[in-house]
């Protein structure tokens, strides 16, 4: 098709629908992150290459480096997690509340049928500093689901685990230390793959011993709730690994809160979960929609791992804690513990789109409140007279940019774009000093004095 020739590979543009149910689902997030007290920051698109360096394990090779300028290496950012720890290690700041939603870049290779695009939104909320243990990682998974239970996507599931379990068990499972990462990579394909593709490329291509293999198999089939938590400290292996030990009674703690935050209900102990990334040093989250049916999207990438998903089930939000990350910037290593989440926007963009797609209602990509026009020749001025009127008194208001324009056609552009009203001028109208002020959807029409418009408008623009 002619639109690659065009248009940047993995890239898109949004046409003004898409835009007024992108905006919707924008608004519902900001003032989400803004009822829980979170202030707002901009970073810079590129970086230097060497701050995304080394931050991101296997999915490095993703990293978008822009043409060498005499000797300056840079990068577009990969996520806004590693820019903000940038951010905080280079302003020296040791605590904050923040979000940031912006676009980010990937040279992944696009599969756009798929969602995969090579640039997309995120849509971060984080929170750094010393704090008493879990009580900002509960706030991250409530916020989670405010977020979803308000865009109504269906039903929807949080999993939540722990690097320091993930790590304690397979210690306790006689993995090498050197293949904990590599290990925890394979496990985090366990929502894509069956357990006996997981089995066989942690055995055939990572090494793995089979009985090794085989007892992180018994592990990761495990899900619950506080009850779990409890079990594994009691399990003969696991109390020996005191990392396992403090993530379990951590996990505990959280739940303890989650129920106070009364979310419990949609919030499941997994121990599959892994996320791909790096730097995850304790708590880790990834919420998941569970109803069939939904769009076959593969873009993980939004938060976290970058790799196909199931058909019909996703990934819609996803985060952990990473306490280590603002140390690596900071010359004297100064550590600055953060947890976050981030929500998977363009794959609830889509899903919203579909939703829109299937309902009939129409979507409004303006906010015009009213129309000025005219019933008869030569009242051009004296429609821009009126809709200055308007403009000052901060009502959203157009005006046909024709001399004569026919009333019907006026009206067909109402009703085209969804306008509310008509104010129609007349030269009795204009003798009389009213408006007529017809009501679209029922053709229903009011003389208004030309005092009294400004206030009716509002009334009947308020009340819609």
């Amino acid at each position: 098709s002619n639109r690659t020739e065009i248009l940047a590979d993995g890239t898109r543009d949004y046409n003004p629908k898409q835009m007024a149910i992108r905006e919707k689902v924008f608004n519902t997030i900001i003032s989400c992150f803004k009822r829980h007290g979170a202030e707002t920051i901009d970073t810079p698109v590129f970086e230097l290459k060497e701050t995304l360096t080394g931050k991101y394990g296997e999915d490095s090779k993703l990293i978008y480096d822009l043409k060498d300028q005499g000797g300056e290496l840079l990068s577009l950012r990969y996520d806004l997690t590693v820019p903000f720890a940038r951010y905080l290690a280079m302003n020296k700041i040791t605590n904050i509340k923040r979000y940031h939603i912006a676009k980010v870049y990937r040279r992944d290779n696009p599969a756009m049928t798929r969602g995969r695009y090579r640039e997309f939104y995120q849509c971060d909320f984080d929170i750094a500093g010393q704090y008493d243990a879990m009580i900002p990682d509960a706030e991250c998974l409530k916020i989670v689901h405010e977020i979803l239970s308000e865009l109504q996507l269906g039903e929807f599931c949080i999993k939540v685990n722990d690097r320091r379990i993930l790590d304690g068990m397979f210690a306790v499972c006689g993995v090498p230390d050197e293949k904990f990462r590599t290990i925890c990579s394979t496990v985090d394909k366990l929502d894509k793959m069956s357990w006996e593709d997981v089995k066989k490329e942690m055995v055939n291509e990572k090494g793995l011993s089979e009985e090794a293999a085989d007892q992180i198999g018994e592990y990761v089939s495990m899900r619950g709730g506080m009850d779990l938590a409890e079990r594994l400290l009691q399990d003969q292996k696991m109390c020996q690994n005191k990392q396992a030990c403090a993530g379990l009674s951590d996990i505990k703690l959280l739940f303890s809160y989650l129920q106070l935050f009364q979310v419990t209900d949609k919030v499941v102990f997994d121990l599959s979960l892994a996320r791909g990334l790096d730097y995850y040093t304790g708590v880790i989250y990834e919420a998941v929609l569970t109803q069939a049916g939904l769009p076959p999207l593969a873009n993980d990438s939004q938060n976290g791992a970058s790799s196909e998903e199931s058909a019909g089930v996703g990934s819609v939000a996803g985060g952990g804690r990473y306490d280590g990350l603002v140390g690596m910037f900071d010359p004297k290593g100064r550590k600055v513990p953060c947890v976050g989440v981030s929500i998977g926007i363009e794959r609830i963009f889509s899903i919203m789109e579909q939703k829109a797609e299937a309902s009939a209602e129409k979507v409004r990509t303006t906010e015009v409140q009213v129309m000025v026009a005219s019933a008869q020749k030569n009242l051009l001025e004296e429609r821009l007279r009126l809709v200055t009127e308007l403009w000052s008194a901060g009502i959203k208001a157009e005006v046909m940019y024709k001399k004569n324009p026919k009333l019907l056609s006026q009206l067909q552009h109402c009703e085209e774009g969804g306008v509310p009203l008509v104010a129609i001028l007349g030269e009795q109208e204009l003798k009389d000093g009213v408006v007529k002020l017809r009501v679209v959807s029922t053709r229903e029409e009011v003389d208004i004095s030309r005092a009294d418009l400004i206030a009716e408008i509002k009334r009947r623009t308020s009340e819609a």
